[in-house]
């Protein structure tokens, strides 16, 4: 059972880790953590930040000291946001509404899955902060379109498009468990869906004889804003090259990402993709990034390397398994606490003072 409380001896995110796997049936414990392949992108995700050293300051002035950001017309009290991750129900009786109403109490943005165990109307009731829905482009595009009608309508205010995932990497850890969704836990939003069969027979291959045919392209980007005034982020940006046809086709913000290492297996780790693209993208548009993110430090790094915000994923799952609402808030406030300490260190009085000169040369 989830605790009511914040048990004693949580100090970071790696403590929450280990207090969750204690808690999380084994199987949805092997979907949460695992990556694809060998989990080698996982691996490096974190080992990259690891890598990459801070210069400290001394001596700096911090008057009017603050973590706020403005990202497309709303003020964040730290660039923190809660990344969509799929069925909170498999990780706490509350879910979603668990989740949102940490987010809400903190002020932290939070993105919601279209594969959420819980209606996406109803996690919008219990919001009090404005909220974003990320969106996987369906097969069915009639449907497609009437969910991100619902997200209007209920008053989220974009859509995350995640673009990385047109089929789903070969995750061995979780077809080791057999993972499936136990009864009474579904994604809620997608009911009601035509679903395309696959129609390849035993010596065709079944991805390219007729999985793909109705994959999301360029073209669907157009399509998604001639049905939509919300602006749109694409997650799972990897390239250059996709970075600048994402910004001459008007997309209204990038999140650089691997998807947790959870697609295709030796892609670079988030951390190291991101500058190169931040330098083509020139602050046209605002960068978040999502994977490896582990400490306050992770989130500094990933600020000077060009990003205007960062995402969380597993961490936040952790804290919603171990406590609920109140581990997700208190995750939240060890994690800001962590920035706000590597600021003072190295001499940043907000966000705007942090650029690469606080990463060590050598």
């Amino acid at each position: 059972m989830p605790y009511s409380i914040i048990p004693p001896q949580l100090f970071s995110v790696e403590d929450y880790e280990k207090s969750a796997a204690k808690m999380i049936d084994h199987v949805a414990w092997s979907y949460l953590v695992g990556g694809s392949g060998d989990e080698l992108t996982l691996d490096w995700n974190k080992q990259a930040f690891q890598r990459i050293q801070l210069q400290g300051r001394v001596l700096s002035g911090f008057e009017g000291a603050n973590t706020k950001l403005s990202l497309l017309g709303n003020t964040l009290p730290f660039p923190i946001l809660l990344a969509p991750v799929a069925w909170h129900k498999l990780f706490h009786k509350e879910g979603e509404l668990a989740t949102v109403q940490a987010a809400s109490a903190i002020g932290a943005g939070m993105v919601v899955s279209t594969m959420a165990s819980t209606l996406l109307e109803e996690v919008a009731e219990h919001a009090t902060k404005p909220l974003w829905f990320q969106l996987y482009i369906q097969a069915d595009r009639m449907f497609t379109a009437e969910l991100v009608k619902r997200a209007e309508l209920a008053g989220y205010k974009a859509l995350v498009l995640t673009v990385d995932a047109p089929i789903s990497g070969v995750r061995n850890r979780e077809q080791r468990v057999n993972f499936r969704l136990p009864q009474g836990i579904s994604s809620v939003n997608l009911q009601g869906m035509q679903v395309v069969n696959n129609t390849a027979n035993l010596l065709e291959s079944p991805l390219f004889s007729g999985q793909l045919a109705n994959v999301p392209t360029w073209q669907d980007i157009e399509w998604l804003q001639s049905i939509t005034s919300l602006p749109i982020l694409l997650k799972g940006i990897t390239s250059v090259e996709d970075a600048e046809q994402a910004i001459q086709l008007g997309v209204n913000g990038l999140i650089i990402s691997n998807h947790g290492g959870r697609v295709l297996d030796t892609l670079p780790a988030a951390i190291d993709l991101l500058p190169r693209i931040a330098e083509q993208v020139a602050g046209r548009v605002p960068i978040l990034m999502d994977g490896g993110i582990r400490r306050g430090t992770d989130i500094l790094k990933a600020v000077a390397l060009g990003a205007n915000a960062v995402l969380i994923g597993r961490p936040y799952i952790y804290a919603l398994a171990v406590a609920g609402a109140v581990g997700v808030v208190h995750l939240l406030n060890i994690l800001r606490a962590e920035l706000e300490a590597a600021m003072v260190l190295t001499g940043c009085r907000t966000l705007a003072d942090i650029n690469p000169t606080v990463v060590w040369q050598s």
